[in-house]
């Protein structure tokens, strides 16, 4: 006859593995990485978590933001600061199932001064279209998972910065009511417009098509919610779908849509809202 005996030791021990494995576990923080907790308006705060092994959920001005899987295993966020944000202390949440972290960002002013346009009646009666809004809309939501930009970015023509990001504008002696959202940069009508990074294109429309405002357009999606915008073009050589490379020509600089001269708005986009370009290419 087969005796089992009973040995409380073993026991004890295995439910103490069990329990120190599970209190480990639950007790272990999330590691939240930021490079700098205070940025200007229109600048971005880039995010790192590690210590989860699921895609972390986080949230920033009551809005949620996707994090992006990287090579080291970590998850990464570029969040941006609407250039309209209030000047203030606000809180980042990260979660990762029932572990979150909660931690205080500030917001400075970036002090830009209002910029007075003043447009012929032709061109101030230009309204976008329908379609230029949806499919531009559309572009910049954009969030593909793959990151496609390394490295610094580059200008995307050599010319100097003529209107700087941020710029409060009043139109025709109008309401400031909005803002400049890219860099314009000036060069003659047909000088050659290079992609800023590697990406692909994600959408070419024309005045003929109703871009009355942005005129001639190129959009770049450079992965991870990270689109580059180019407008006003006189020419369109980049094709939607394909892939490009940083340098790569895809347009020639015009003034089509709302411009006054010919020159090249450069944009850069993070999860749909504008930032600052110059902050890519130092």
């Amino acid at each position: 006859m087969k005796i089992t005996i009973f040995n409380p030791f073993i026991l004890f021990c295995a439910l103490s593995m069990t329990l120190i494995g599970r209190a480990d576990g639950a007790s272990e923080k999330l590691h939240v990485r930021i490079t700098d907790t205070t940025r200007q308006q229109g600048e971005f705060f880039t995010i790192t978590v590690t210590n989860t092994t699921g895609e972390p959920s986080l949230q920033f001005l009551d809005h949620p933001y996707r994090m992006f899987r990287q090579s080291d295993g970590s998850w990464r966020a570029l969040v941006p600061v609407e250039n309209l944000t209030v000047p203030g202390s606000y809180t980042l949440l990260v979660r990762s199932g029932e572990r979150e972290e909660t931690i205080s960002l500030t917001v400075e002013p970036n002090n830009r001064a209002i910029q007075h346009i003043t447009l012929d009646s032709s061109r101030a009666k230009l309204k976008a279209t329908e379609l230029e809004k949806s499919r531009v809309k559309a572009a910049l939501q954009t969030q593909s998972p793959e990151q496609l930009f390394s490295g610094n970015f580059l200008r995307p023509v050599d010319g100097p910065t003529s209107s700087l990001f941020g710029l409060k504008r009043s139109y025709n002696d109008g309401p400031v009511d909005s803002y400049h959202k890219g860099l314009d940069i000036d060069e003659p009508e047909g000088a050659a417009v290079k992609s800023t990074a590697k990406g692909r294109v994600i959408l070419t429309g024309t005045v003929g098509e109703g871009f009355q405002v942005n005129g001639n357009t190129v959009i770049i999606d450079h992965g991870q919610a990270l689109i580059s915008v180019y407008l006003h073009l006189s020419a369109i050589t980049a094709k939607e779908g394909e892939a490009i490379e940083a340098g790569e020509i895809i347009g020639a600089v015009g003034q089509t849509g709302i411009s006054t001269a010919p020159h090249l708005h450069w944009g850069i986009y993070l999860y749909g809202t504008s930032v600052n370009p110059e902050l890519f290419v130092k």
